[in-house]
């Protein structure tokens, strides 16, 4: 049994938990890299103490490469919690974050992340450098 059989994806247009990747197509190597990682960008992914996204992980495969680069995680620790079930509490965190990488060969940015309801997600992008 392997945890990649219960990794989901999907289209983040129409998928409320898929990980978006936004970054750009090429960049130069060894340059910082911005790269935005968000849940629910189309369509709002709820953010409850029943329902939430607890984190976001970003991973760098190097095109030929064998391994996978951890390179962020993202973790979102406060979910409207609240002691009243009836109405959400006073603050709340939302699944999205920044990073900057620098990056010397061309590869598939990974996100992952993890709904407590609906399990884990991916997507991925390719970036060129050059």
């Amino acid at each position: 049994m392997a945890l990649g059989n219960y990794v989901q994806t999907g289209d983040w247009k129409g998928e409320k938990h898929v990980p978006v990747i936004e970054a750009p197509e090429t960049a130069v190597s060894g340059g910082a890299v911005e790269v935005k990682l968000c849940v629910g960008k189309e369509i709002s992914h709820p953010n409850t103490p029943a329902h939430y996204i607890k984190w976001i992980k970003l991973f760098f495969v190097p095109d030929g490469g064998k391994f996978a680069v951890e390179l962020a995680n993202l973790t979102f620790d406060a979910h409207a919690d609240t002691a009243d079930a009836a109405k959400p509490g006073p603050a709340a965190a939302e699944p999205f974050g920044s990073v900057k990488v620098k990056l010397s060969a061309s590869g598939t940015l990974i996100a992952q992340s993890y709904c407590n309801i609906h399990g884990l997600w991916e997507n991925s992008k390719q970036i060129k450098i050059g």
